[in-house]
């Protein structure tokens, strides 16, 4: 039903895939109004939707990886996908990783193998990052899941590395590139756009659909 709460979350229907769901998770120092925009083209497409609010300092990534999974369990649907930008593509993956509920994942900017930004944080302003410093700055392993997940990867350098002295290589200017490149993953796509502005852009939604519709991020 149309609004309907699920343990907490507001689950937002589409019009056509009635049993299909998309789980859209922020990333760290954000709230879940920031996949708004995203929310909404998603729900255009026909798939219900439910953004996944966490508290990315005082809980980290592990313990809200941990609660998402738990929600996994009992969640209906026929496919459960989950969208996460930056540290919410790593809680997506984490909850996922010894799921076998079909659907697929896209992470959006993600550091998945670790974020040389963070660790320019930690070694200076750790508490910045809270409970979620440690995971931001060792990454994940290979993905071994039974999901296909798709990696989106922005190469327009406007962003907090500026400010710390910006990278060498291609970044969405928080986030390098090299950093999305998790081995395991089933597709990989950069895209003109900023860390900031992966959320908001219409090519980036576009590439997002593709993949939950058809496994493929490229047109």
């Amino acid at each position: 039903m149309p609004g309907c709460p699920i343990e907490g979350f507001q689950l937002k229907t589409g019009a056509a895939k009635q049993g299909d769901v998309v789980i859209l998770l922020h990333g760290i120092w954000m709230r879940g109004f920031a996949m708004g925009l995203i929310a909404r083209r998603v729900r255009e497409a026909g798939f219900n939707t439910i953004v996944f609010d966490y508290a990315s300092l005082q809980q980290g990534a592990d313990r809200s990886a941990e609660r998402l999974a738990d929600m996994l369990v009992t969640l209906p649907g026929d496919h459960i996908h989950l969208v996460g930008h930056s540290l919410g593509g790593l809680v997506a993956l984490l909850a996922t990783r010894n799921s076998h509920r079909p659907g697929r994942t896209v992470c959006l900017g993600s550091p998945l193998l670790g974020s040389e930004a963070a660790r320019r944080v930690a070694g200076v302003a750790s508490w910045t990052l809270g409970e979620s410093a440690e995971r931001l700055c060792a990454g994940l392993p290979a993905w071994t899941g039974a999901r296909e997940v798709g990696v989106i990867a922005g190469r327009m350098p406007f962003g907090l590395a500026q400010m710390l002295g910006g990278f060498a290589d291609d970044s969405d200017g928080t986030v390098r590139v090299a950093e999305t490149h998790l081995p395991g993953i089933t597709d990989h796509l950069v895209l003109p756009a900023s860390h900031t502005g992966l959320v908001f852009s219409t090519p980036v939604a576009d590439a997002v659909l593709r993949f939950l519709q058809g496994g493929t991020l490229s047109s």
